[in-house]
C-alpha cells in the first residue's frame, strides 16, 4: 500500500490562538460546549482525520501556555469527553492527554481501556509528565518534580500500564451459557509489578479491545522525552519551526528506536501544524493578521511566560524590545529553548514573539493558499521530516472547515492522504500493529519449543 500522510485534529472547544474565544465566528463558551465538541468530531470524520488529540491541564492557568489562552481556564476532562463523544462517531480515533506524574498507573490503565472498549478499538494515551508548580500544588506537593524524575517515573508508568492492559488474553472470555463458563482463569495475569516508583498487583478489571490496547502517544523533545517517546510510544507529537530540525528529529527517534530492537515504522512522528487556509494568499494574510489583533498584551506575556517553563515575567519590559534571557527551568525545557530559537532566528521583538506563536505554542505556522499548505506538508512527509501532521486550526469551527474543505481535497488529488478509511480501529487507521498478549505470546514460545 503506498504510504499516506495520516492526520491528528487537535480541537480544543475554545480555539488554539489565544485570542481565538474573541473571534466573531468562535463560541465563547466552545470550551465547556459538549454540542460544539461534537460538532468538530463529526467535521473531523467527515474530513477522514484519524484521531480528535486534546491535551489537558492539571490547574487553572490564566494566560499561560495552554491552547486558547483563558477560554482554557475551565474545560473537560478529555477520557471523559471522548467517551460521551465516541458512538456519535464510527472511525475517527479519539487520543486523551493524562499524566504519569499526577495519576496512578492502575487508574490510567482501567479508564483508557473502558474508552477503547467504548469506541470499540478507537483509544489513544498521550502521556505527559505535567510541569508547573500551580498543578503540583494540587496535588500534595508544593514544587513540581524535577525534569529527569519525572520522565523516570514516566517510563516506569508506561510500562505498568501496558502489563495491567494485558492483564485479561484476547480470548479469555468464553461466555457460554450451556457450560456456564465465563472466562477462562488460566488466561487472567497478576502485572505483580515491584519498581522504583510503584507496586502493583494487578490485574486489571478491565478486558482487551479489538485493537488490543490503546495507541500509545507522546510529545517529549528534550533528550529524557526522545528516550522515552523511542522506547514506548506509537505517535509522537513534536514542534518544530523547519524542515531540517524536524529531519533530525525524526530521524534520531528512528534511530533510537531502532536501537532499542523496535521497527521505525511503528513509531509515527507527527509535527504539530497550525494553517490559515485561504483562497489566495491575501485572504490568508487578512485572516492571520485579524486574529493577531485580537490578542491582549498581558495574554501575550502570559503565553510566552508560560511557554518558557514560567520563570521569564515580563511585566515592565518594553514589548517592542528583545526578549531577555529566560532562566533554566525544571518545566518545559524543549519548548523554553524553541522559542528563544524562535525569537533569536526571526529577530523578533517580545511583542512580535508572541503574536507568532499565539497560535500554536511553537508550532509550525503556515499562512497560505491550500495548494502552498500541501506543498509543504508534502515536502516534509516526502522528505524524513514527517509522517503525518497533528493539524492545529487556529480557531473554530472555521479553521476546521477550512482545511477539510481545503486542503484535505488538495492532498487526496495528489494522493497523498486517504479517500475513504482502510479500517474501524485507530490502529488500523493508522496502519500500527496489533500488540499481541505478552501472555499469549509466552504461550506461543513454549508450544513451539515442544
Amino acid at each position: 500500500m503506498t504510504r499516506k500522510i495520516r492526520l491528528g485534529a487537535f480541537l480544543p472547544g475554545g480555539g488554539q490562538h489565544i485570542a481565538s474565544w474573541r473571534h466573531p465566528d468562535q463560541p465563547v463558551d466552545g470550551a465547556v460546549s459538549f454540542e460544539f465538541h461534537k460538532q468538530l468530531a463529526l467535521t473531523a470524520e467527515r474530513g477522514l482525520f484519524d484521531a480528535y488529540f486534546l491535551a489537558d491541564g492539571l490547574a487553572v492557568g490564566f494566560g499561560g501556555a495552554r491552547e486558547g489562552g483563558n477560554a482554557r481556564v475551565a474545560g473537560f476532562e478529555p477520557v471523559t469527553l471522548f467517551s460521551a463523544l465516541a458512538p456519535f462517531t464510527t472511525h475517527l480515533g479519539f487520543i486523551a492527554t493524562a499524566s504519569t506524574t499526577y495519576e496512578e498507573p492502575y487508574n490510567t490503565a482501567r479508564k483508557f481501556a473502558s474508552l477503547d472498549l467504548i469506541s470499540d478499538g478507537r483509544a489513544g494515551w498521550n502521556v505527559v509528565t505535567t510541569t508547573g508548580d500551580a498543578t503540583a500544588q494540587n496535588f500534595n506537593r508544593e514544587q513540581q518534580l524535577p525534569h529527569a524524575d519525572r520522565y523516570k517515573r514516566a517510563a516506569e508508568h508506561v510500562d505498568v500500564v501496558k502489563k495491567l492492559w494485558d492483564s485479561f488474553e484476547d480470548d479469555a472470555f468464553i461466555r457460554d451459557k450451556e457450560t456456564g463458563v465465563f472466562f477462562d482463569p488460566g488466561k487472567l495475569h497478576d502485572a505483580a509489578h515491584k519498581g522504583e516508583h510503584f507496586k502493583v498487583k494487578g490485574p486489571l478489571n478491565v478486558s482487551r479491545s479489538r485493537q488490543g490496547h490503546p495507541v500509545i502517544v507522546q510529545a517529549g523533545q528534550s533528550d529524557d522525552g526522545r528516550g522515552l517517546a523511542a522506547a514506548t510510544a506509537e505517535v509522537i507529537f513534536t514542534a518544530h519551526q523547519h524542515i531540517e530540525t524536524a529531519q533530525e528529529f525524526y530521524r534520531d527517534i528512528k534511530n533510537r528506536a531502532r536501537g532499542l530492537g523496535r521497527n521505525p515504522d511503528h513509531i509515527l512522528i507527527m509535527p504539530g501544524v497550525s494553517p490559515f487556509v485561504g483562497r489566495t494568499e491575501e485572504e490568508a494574510r487578512e485572516k492571520y493578521d485579524r486574529l493577531t489583533s485580537l490578542i491582549l498584551e498581558e495574554d501575550g506575556i502570559g503565553l510566552l511566560n508560560g511557554l518558557t517553563g514560567g520563570t521569564l515575567d515580563l511585566r515592565g519590559y518594553d514589548l517592542d524590545g528583545p526578549l531577555p534571557p529566560a532562566p533554566p527551568t525544571e518545566g518545559m525545557k524543549s519548548r523554553q529553548a524553541l522559542i528563544r530559537q524562535i525569537a533569536d532566528e526571526n529577530n523578533f521583538s517580545i511583542r512580535q514573539l508572541y503574536q507568532w506563536v499565539a497560535s500554536a505554542r511553537g508550532h509550525f505556522t503556515i499562512v497560505g493558499t491550500p495548494v502552498q499548505i500541501a506543498d509543504t506538508l508534502q515536502q516534509w512527509f516526502e522528505n524524513e521530516a514527517a509522517d503525518g501532521f497533528n493539524i492545529l486550526p487556529p480557531w473554530l469551527p472555521t479553521g476546521l472547515n477550512d482545511f477539510v474543505d481545503l486542503v484535505i481535497p488538495e492532498l487526496q488529488r495528489r494522493g497523498l492522504f486517504r479517500t475513504a478509511y482502510e479500517g474501524r480501529t485507530l490502529r488500523e487507521n493508522l496502519g500500527l500493529p496489533f500488540p499481541i498478549n505478552r501472555y499469549a505470546a509466552d504461550h506461543q514460545v513454549v508450544q513451539a519449543a515442544e
